[in-house]
């Protein structure tokens, strides 16, 4: 799993390195609520542990901005020493997945991280993305545009795949490359025409454009023409 860990406690913080790292996890860690979100809207992470009480900005804001941004769908895990009924509501309403109290069991944090992951992932591959006139459903691998069916090999379907749902930002070249290779990425040149070869299919033959090219950065799906942000 990619984690993003937002906690402000550096002991909790590199106690959780210390379990999840060895098992294969990739952690990004920030300390602050801005630091935190800021991660979160510019990495894809399979799941976020986010603490409430955070410097600058606390984590319900963290995390209710994540969900009013529309498209941060990643599930969210609570961290807090608060253990009130309202204030798990008040986690829960700000678009919280889960929710564990101090002191925790770094195992049973393990466990859950899993559970959200496997639960998401579920939930993803049976339901159809959109964006505007354009629909791909992960299930049956069908995709189409305004009524008309697109043929994609394996490598489109998941490059549109990714970009669908990420389509509330830019997503970069190197992501986009781990998401279809891994950590043993072919030539560079090789993504570029895997994407040229995307937009003829999803693009040419309608009149606007989709897949937007943000120079020295990567790629966007957007209905905008306008799609640096």
């Amino acid at each position: 799993m990619r984690i993003l860990i937002v906690e402000d406690n550096r002991d909790i913080a590199e106690n959780i390195a210390d379990y999840l790292e060895p098992l294969g996890h990739t952690l990004d860690f920030a300390a602050t609520g801005h630091g935190g979100l800021q991660l979160a809207i510019t990495n894809t992470y399979d799941v976020i542990v986010l603490d409430i009480m955070l410097p600058g900005i606390d984590g319900l804001s963290v995390c209710r901005s994540l969900r009013e941004r529309g498209g941060t769908v990643t599930p969210i895990l609570m961290l807090t020493a608060r253990d009130q009924i309202d204030d798990k509501l008040l986690g829960f309403a700000a678009g919280a997945d889960d929710y564990l109290i101090k002191p925790f069991s770094i195992r049973e944090l393990e466990a859950r991280l899993k559970a959200l992951v496997n639960r998401h992932e579920r939930q993803s591959t049976s339901g159809t993305v959109n964006l505007g006139p354009l629909q791909f459903d992960p299930g049956t691998l069908r995709a189409e545009r305004e009524g008309v069916v697109l043929d994609l090999n394996p490598i489109q379907r998941r490059l549109l795949e990714v970009l669908m749902r990420n389509s509330h930002r830019v997503v970069t070249r190197s992501e986009l490359e781990h998401e279809v290779w891994g950590d043993n990425p072919p030539d560079k040149d090789i993504l570029r025409t895997h994407i040229y070869a995307l937009r003829n299919v999803i693009d040419k033959p309608f009149t606007d454009k989709l897949l937007h090219t943000v120079h020295g950065t990567g790629y966007r799906l957007s209905e905008s023409a306008d799609s640096r942000k």
